[in-house]
């Protein structure tokens, strides 16, 4: 069992034990879901917007090297650059060749979840250049030392006595202040970064092919603070997030508010095209955008697989998985948790070390039936298990163990050998640290259902 696998299990069995922490989380999820509830009411055919969305992403993933090249067609044309970016440490150094050149030391950061994946704000401060986070969830999980805990909803696992506690620890306020007064707190803080800094950085949400854009979609206003006040906007983006045509929006906008916060769209949505130009007052001087791979190519050549790729990060998968409401966001151990966490993790960073979180899952198939895209997510989580097979990352006696397991189940008389005493010690010499830690040991009975049923017949005779 490598270490990562390891850490999974302890912190898995730590977080499910912990009543106070699910009792936050379906607290927060709870109020998630009356949202989503009353956001789907906007739609008169909401199946057939699923649908018509997931035709969308199929096109721009299987077209996927041909839209890229519009794209970086269309957006040089308005005077921006694009950097192709193979993996996370080439997406970093290149952030360094540019922060270096403007002699920044300091940058605003929107939400993005690509930036967290290449551990930005780390590589960052190793250079020191100090990066601030500018969406208020991420901002409380940065001043509390603490990774993103959800795709959408950084701070989830928190309570508003949890975020007064880290504002009075790290600011200084009181530890009786409401929501409101720690809101205003922050943006008092956050205001004087945006006017000092050098470099804003945000990921996005789509990259609009035909247009040569890409979309920022929020609800607090900071991004647009953050690629309007520095001189340098940097986007992160992987490549996955394509969409053909600035058309397609009017399908994926309220399709991504609804499913991620039951909003009928978000607040700002904000599509960048390149650098202000001559004529024009506002916006940054330079404009790049980092197209990343980092493995999402690996599940690009999955033909069987590559539907994962469709994902628009709404987070509904994760609000409906009985797995993740127990053990919580930060037990994956990975930028994207949840379901969809573990169907492309393995991809993006290797099947030995994370191919256990593909039975993180009970199979139950809600986090496929809520997904707006249509994902077939448990699916895809079984053809990760078959792949960690056929790859080898399995122990022998593991597959020695499940070879005899099928011989047995399909040998009746093999099945009717031997007594329920013995079957009984079988499964408690084997299975009682695995199965029989959290639950009552199976029994045997006396006498099969086969050997019943004979027996039934010969009375019958």
């Amino acid at each position: 069992m490598s270490e990562t696998t390891e850490k999974f299990f302890e912190m898995a069995a730590t977080k499910a034990a912990d009543k106070e922490h699910r009792r936050k989380l379906l607290f927060n999820i709870g109020k998630y879901n009356d949202a989503v509830v009353k956001g789907k009411t906007q739609y008169a055919n909401l199946e057939l917007a699923r649908q018509r969305a997931k035709n969308i992403k199929w096109k721009a993933i299987e077209q996927l090297d041909k839209m890229l090249v519009q794209f970086e067609s269309n957006f040089t044309n308005n005077g921006g650059t694009v950097i192709w970016a193979q993996t996370g440490e080439e997406a970093i150094e290149e952030i360094y060749k540019i922060a270096e050149a403007a002699g920044a030391k300091q940058v605003v950061k929107s939400k993005s979840m690509v930036t967290e994946e290449i551990h930005l704000n780390d590589a960052l401060k190793a250079k020191n250049i100090e990066s601030v986070e500018t969406d208020l969830g991420e901002y409380i999980q940065q001043l509390d030392g603490e990774a993103p805990y959800h795709i959408v909803t950084p701070a989830m696992h928190k309570s508003k006595e949890d975020v007064a506690r880290v504002f009075h620890e790290h600011l200084g306020t009181p530890i009786d202040y409401t929501p409101e007064q720690l809101t205003l707190e922050a943006r008092a803080r956050l205001r004087e970064k945006y006017l000092t800094s050098d470099i804003g950085v945000t990921g996005a949400n789509f990259i609009i092919a035909d247009t040569g854009s890409i979309l920022v979609l929020e609800n607090e206003g900071n991004a647009r603070l953050t690629t309007s006040f520095p001189k340098i906007h940097i986007a992160i983006v992987g490549i996955e997030k394509m969409i053909p045509s600035i058309n397609d929006l009017a399908l994926f906008l309220p399709l991504l508010a609804t499913y991620g916060t039951g909003q009928k769209v978000s607040v700002y949505n904000s599509i960048f095209s390149g650098p202000k130009r001559a004529e024009e007052v506002d916006g940054p001087e330079q404009m790049y955008v980092i197209l990343l791979d980092n493995g999402r190519t690996n599940l690009l050549a999955q033909a069987e697989q590559r539907e994962a790729l469709y994902c628009i990060r709404c987070g509904s998968c994760l609000n409906a998985c009985p797995v993740y409401k127990n053990i919580g966001g930060h037990t994956y151990g990975t930028t994207y948790s949840g379901p969809i966490g573990s169907v492309i993790t393995p991809h993006f960073k290797g099947m030995e070390d994370f191919k256990h979180l593909s039975h993180a899952s009970s199979l139950c198939g809600n986090c496929t039936e809520v997904c707006p895209m249509k994902i077939n997510l448990h699916e895809l989580l079984l053809l990760n298990r078959r792949d960690a097979v056929r790859e080898g990352h399995v122990k022998g006696t593991e597959k020695t163990g499940w070879m005899a397991w099928k011989w047995g189940m399909s040998n009746r008389l093999f099945m009717n050998t031997g007594s329920a005493k013995m079957r009984n010690y079988i499964l408690t010499r084997y299975f009682s640290n695995s199965w029989g830690k959290h639950h009552d040991m199976l029994k045997f009975p006396k006498k099969s259902f086969n050997q019943m049923w004979k027996d039934k017949k010969k009375g019958a005779e």
